[in-house]
């Protein structure tokens, strides 16, 4: 680990609240598309090729993994004009349906010639924006992939029709399972704060252990989240990854990001876990624990050679018949600075394992 802020690294031994961001963090960040339902008279590769024109040219795993979803069956991305981010909620953009569904393999029809629809794709919190219902159908099996901790994504025409929802599967990091335990042992309470619906999050919570969870938190609301642990009375740590997570990060009294995350999320950062291991928050913790035993240790040997050797060398004791030459205390000083040096050394020998 990179250790940006001193101060953090000594904190670290007080915390008794650790925040975990779901994506990226807990799980590998790495999903893919594993059932595709639809409604009216949309079939699935007609939904796969529009839903990866939208995400066209964004960086976000759920946007890749339709992308690749597409790529794999052979669909050609519909050409979108007007795109749209709808920030913590989806995207928007005006897509040429005509085209979208045709095989990769058919030339590119002429430009211009298709109708042009507006659609939207994003998480359940867009359906409570537009105010929309789900078809029967695609609501059961948005429930279905919430009780198989699969995120699903939702493509709306017109700000009115649900007409494709997408499940996809986030594997678990084993390394989250191993910490979250040994954070148990140690007696650190674990959060986990995530944008996908309460469902995931329950689905995620159970499966790992975690204390408590907030489940569909935008993007704004993640420092706030921190700062309501904080007024709980509670020591908090954040650990996470993406841009969004930089302002819990700079809020928390020790912020954690992982190496492989956002440019903004480093700089934010306090702490950086360079192999984007959670069992490193773990070691973090035993760590700055025993820098601080070495701390209270080697103020003892310091003070202890300092309060007896220099009265001593300064006579205080000589009516006794006690005296100790000022060159031997000299001696004890040098002598104190080196145990105090090899003490610190030591550290080194600390079994950081989790």
């Amino acid at each position: 680990m990179l250790v940006r802020d001193r101060i953090a690294m000594e904190e670290a031994r007080k915390l008794d609240t650790v925040i975990f961001d779901k994506t990226g963090t807990l799980t590998k960040g790495e999903q893919g598309v594993v059932a595709v339902e639809t409604a009216a008279e949309w079939d699935e590769t007609r939904a796969l090729g529009v839903a990866a024109g939208v995400e066209g040219d964004s960086e976000h795993m759920i946007a890749r993994a339709i992308r690749n979803a597409a790529a794999e069956r052979d669909v050609r991305p519909a050409p979108v004009s007007d795109f749209e981010n709808l920030r913590g909620l989806g995207v928007r953009a005006t897509v040429d349906v005509r085209q979208s569904g045709a095989p990769s393999s058919q030339p590119e029809p002429e430009s211009g010639s298709g109708d042009g629809e507006t659609v939207h794709l994003g998480g359940p919190n867009l359906l409570e924006r537009l105010g929309i219902e789900r078809p029967d159908e695609i609501a059961s099996f948005a429930d279905e992939a919430g009780s198989n901790a699969q995120t699903v994504v939702y493509l709306i025409r017109d700000e009115s029709e649900v007409v494709a929802a997408f499940a996809l599967a986030d594997v678990v990091r084993e390394e989250s399972r191993r910490a979250i335990e040994a954070l148990h042992a140690m007696g650190i309470e674990v959060v986990m704060l995530t944008g996908d619906s309460e469902d995931v999050a329950r689905a995620v919570s159970a499966e790992l252990g975690i204390d408590r969870y907030f489940a569909e938190v935008l993007p704004e609301e993640k420092d706030t989240n921190v700062a309501r642990l904080q007024s709980e009375g509670k020591r908090v740590a954040m650990v996470g990854d993406g841009v969004n997570d930089a302002p819990a990060l700079a809020r928390a009294d020790v912020g954690i990001a992982i190496g492989s995350g956002t440019d903004v999320a480093i700089e934010s950062g306090d702490i950086i876990l360079v192999d984007n291991d959670p069992l490193d928050v773990v070691r973090l913790v035993k760590l700055s624990k025993a820098s601080y035993r070495k701390m209270q240790e080697n103020l003892v040997w310091a003070t202890g050679y300092n309060v007896f050797a220099l009265p001593l060398a300064a006579g205080v004791l000589a009516p006794f018949g006690i005296l100790l030459s000022p060159a031997v205390g000299a001696v004890f000083m040098s002598l104190s600075t080196i145990i105090v040096a090899i003490n610190a050394r030591r550290l080194r020998g600390v079994d950081l394992s989790a």
